[in-house]
Parts: structure tokens; sequence; C-alpha cells
């Protein structure tokens, strides 16, 4: 899962050039726009929505809104400086709802004071989260690496 910090570096770079932006200056889009990407996911999941029937959305929607919060995580570590995945996943919560909590605490925790621990906080929540929605390591790479090509697509195609 390290390698994911250097094709994340190639779609930073391209947005970074093509806006004229540098790193430090969306920081605060960065953070929202995370925070945006785990609602979205939540949504899909419905794992919030006690008042309705309707099940959750087909496990590659949920994956594809999986890994938009996953490039956002990976960017956060790169303007850190720091590129590892954490050894393990953080212990799950007692279910997919509250791990969505200690996932939006931990971004918010990270938003506040931007550090190395606080980001390994971040992501290891984060790799909780997707192995209690049932993806694997292997299953989460498949979907960064397939979202990130539609990613550059998109920059080609003036997105």
């Amino acid at each position: 899962m390290n390698q994911l910090f250097a094709i994340q570096r190639k779609l930073d770079e391209r947005i970074l050039e093509d806006h004229n932006l540098n790193r430090r200056e969306i920081h605060a889009e960065k953070m929202l726009a995370l925070l945006v990407e785990i609602g979205e996911l939540a949504n899909e999941t419905r794992c919030f929505k006690y008042w309705s029937q309707k099940p959750a959305s087909d496990r590659d929607v949920i994956a594809e809104e999986y890994v938009d919060g996953l490039h956002f995580i990976l960017s956060l570590g790169l303007d850190g400086g720091w590129e590892e995945v954490p050894e393990a996943g953080a212990p799950a919560a007692a279910g997919v709802t509250e791990q969505f909590h200690q996932v939006y605490e931990a971004a918010l925790t990270l938003k506040e004071t931007f550090s190395k621990e606080y980001f390994l906080d971040l992501f290891q929540a984060y790799l909780a989260l997707g192995y209690q929605l049932g993806f694997s390591k292997e299953d989460i790479e498949a979907a960064y690496l397939q979202k990130n090509e539609a990613n550059h697509q998109r920059q080609e195609e003036g997105y």
C-alpha cells in the first residue's frame, strides 16, 4: 500500500501545476473535501439511516466512495511529508456508524493539529472502516488504482 503515495504524488503534482496552486494554500479545502467524501461514503452505506429500509449501494459504489476519501488522506500525508501506512488498522469500533464517528473525530483532530501522530490515527481509523465495510487491502488498492486512473482522465477533460 506504500506505493499509493507515489501514485498520489503524481496526481497531486498534476493538479497543482494545472491550477497554479501550492500545497499550503489548499490545505483547508483539502480537509473539507475529505470530510465531504467521508459523508458521501456514509450516505452510500446508509448505515445511519435508521428510518429507511432501502439497502446500501452496490459494493462497487461504496468502494469508489471509500477510495475518494483515501485519495485525500494520502494527499494530506504527502503535505506533511509522512509517506507511510500505519502498521495495522485501529481496533474496529462497535459498528460501522461508530467507526464513521471515529474517522470524523480523527480528521477533525488532524485539522486542528497537523502532525504525523494524528495523521496516522486518521489513516488507521479509515483503514479500520474499510475493513469493517468488507474490503481487504487488495480490494482497497485495486479500487484506488481504478479511481486514480479516472481522476487523471477527469483532469484531461477539464473536470
